[in-house]
C-alpha cells in the first residue's frame, strides 16, 4: 500500500483546528521513514501557511538533527498570559532562539558557521511548551511524532538582545522556575551541546524543502532543561543571566 501522505497531513491539521485528539494516524499514511515523516510535516506547513520559524534541536552532539516547522500562530513575542485551552499538554521547557534579518536560500550554500551567525540580527531567551495532536504524549511512535511538528506547542519569545554576539550558548547559565520553585539552575543544558551547530544543519540541509531560512523567521534551538510536564494554572520563568528572561502564566 503507498504511504498516502495527504491523508496524514489532513488528519494533523483536523485535530489542530478541532482539539479532538488522534489515537494514532490512519492505517496506510503512518509514516515509516525521516523522509516520509518529513513528507508529512512540509504538507502540513503548506495547509497551516507560511513558515514564521523553525525548531531544531538533536538529543547528542554528534547525532543528527532534526527539525519543525513553524507559523505565526504558535509563535508569541513577550506574551504574559495565555489560556489552557489552547493545550492538551504543558511540557515547559527553557531554550535559545535566533531572529534572522536576512534569507538564506539553500541554492546559494553550502553556509559555515560564520555565514549562518552573520544572518542573525536578535538572540532571545525563550519557552516552549510541548504538546501533541495524539490522545497521549509520546504514545505514538517517532516518525508520527516527527510529523506532528516534534511534539510542538507554542513558542514564547523573550526581549530580542542585538548585542549578543559575546555570548557562548553552550556556557549560558539557565533557570527555570514553574510557579516560584526552581527546577532547573545550570550552565547549558542543550543535549546537542552547540545550537550553532543545529543552525547550520537547518540552513544547508533541514530547511531546505520549505525553500531555505527566511528573514524574519525564528528559529529556536532545543530544550537546555528537559521537558517539565505542568497542569495549568501555572507561572513559568526562564532566565538566561546575560541574554534575559521570559515569563508565561497559563489560565
Amino acid at each position: 500500500m503507498p504511504f498516502d501522505i495527504d491523508a496524514a497531513a489532513a488528519a494533523l491539521v483536523e485535530a489542530r483546528r478541532t482539539g479532538k485528539r488522534l489515537e494514532a494516524l490512519p492505517e496506510g499514511a503512518r509514516p515509516g521513514s525521516e523522509a516520509q515523516a518529513y513528507a508529512v510535516q512540509d504538507a502540513v506547513a503548506r495547509i497551516l501557511g507560511p513558515v514564521a520559524g523553525w525548531k531544531v534541536g538533536a538529543p547528542g552532539p554528534a547525532a543528527a538533527p532534526a527539525r519543525a516547522a513553524l507559523h505565526a500562530d504558535t509563535i508569541f513575542v513577550e506574551a504574559e498570559t495565555l489560556p489552557a485551552s489552547l493545550f492538551h499538554v504543558i511540557g515547559a521547557e527553557a531554550e535559545i532562539a535566533y531572529r534572522f534579518g536576512r534569507d538564506l536560500p539553500p541554492e546559494a550554500g553550502p553556509y559555515d558557521r560564520a555565514a549562518v551567525l552573520a544572518a542573525v540580527v536578535t538572540m532571545h531567551p525563550a519557552i516552549e511548551i510541548a504538546d501533541t495532536r495524539f490522545a497521549t504524549f509520546g504514545a505514538v511512535d517517532a516518525h508520527s511524532q516527527r510529523a506532528d511538528q516534534q511534539n510542538h506547542g507554542v513558542l514564547v519569545l523573550g526581549p530580542g538582545l542585538t548585542d549578543w554576539h559575546g555570548l557562548d550558548p553552550v556556557t549560558q547559565p539557565v533557570r527555570l522556575a514553574i510557579d516560584g520553585t526552581v527546577l532547573h539552575d545550570h550552565v547549558g543544558g542543550n543535549s546537542a551541546v552547540d545550537p550553532v551547530r543545529l543552525l547550520v544543519w537547518l540552513a544547508n540541509e533541514g530547511a531546505r524543502s520549505l525553500g531555505g531560512i527566511k528573514a524574519g523567521q525564528v528559529v529556536t534551538t532545543g530544550s537546555c532543561t528537559g521537558t517539565d510536564f505542568v497542569t495549568a494554572p501555572t507561572r513559568i520563568v526562564a532566565e538566561l543571566p546575560g541574554l534575559g528572561s521570559v515569563a508565561l502564566a497559563i489560565g
